[in-house]
């Protein structure tokens, strides 16, 4: 399935990239996804390659992201850098940060990008994602090279930029993923 991302009204005048996502559910009940960001590439501050590790803070610069719902107001958030860095954070309901509940393995990332595109492939073992997941929300964050932030979703709540908001989680995982 391919979406589209919205960009959010109050980005910056000259962030005006467009952002696809195409998600792909494996056999074994893992996730594919491959965020595309189409326009002026080289106005982005991109993340330089490094170590894949779990840093906080990712979603300060460029960066994809996913929301799983984990039923009832739980879900869990996954950040992707074009660095190859990510991080994973559980939510007991709106922002209320909770412990990771397990383990959780490492997506592969790999990152590729041209004067006119970047891409950011995802692809997260079935063991990533929570046991129940009936929401999801893509989101990016894009940051220009002289620093202002732009923010993309499938769906944006009014007001400030908010990700975490119900009203992001615009997919169904088990229905817009087969």
């Amino acid at each position: 399935m391919r979406v589209t991302l919205a960009p959010h009204p109050d980005n910056p005048a000259d962030l005006r990239q467009d952002v696809t996502a195409t998600l792909t559910r494996g056999p074994d009940g893992g996730l594919a996804i491959a965020w595309v960001i189409h326009g002026d590439i080289a106005a982005l501050h991109i993340p330089t390659p490094s170590a894949p590790a779990p840093p906080d803070a990712l979603w300060r610069t460029s960066c994809c992201e996913l929301f799983v719902g984990t039923g009832h107001n739980g879900y869990r958030e996954f950040n992707f850098s074009p660095s190859g860095q990510w991080a994973v954070y559980d939510f007991a309901g709106y922002r209320e940060r909770a412990p990771v509940q397990a383990d959780c393995p490492a997506p592969t990332i790999t990152a590729r990008s041209d004067e006119t595109a970047l891409r950011l492939d995802v692809e997260l073992p079935a063991t990533a994602l929570p046991a129940a997941a009936p929401r999801l929300g893509l989101s990016a964050i894009l940051e220009a090279r002289d620093g202002s932030i732009g923010y993309w979703a499938l769906a944006h709540a009014p007001g400030r930029p908010d990700f975490h908001h119900a009203t992001a989680f615009a997919l169904d995982l088990d229905k817009d993923t087969q």
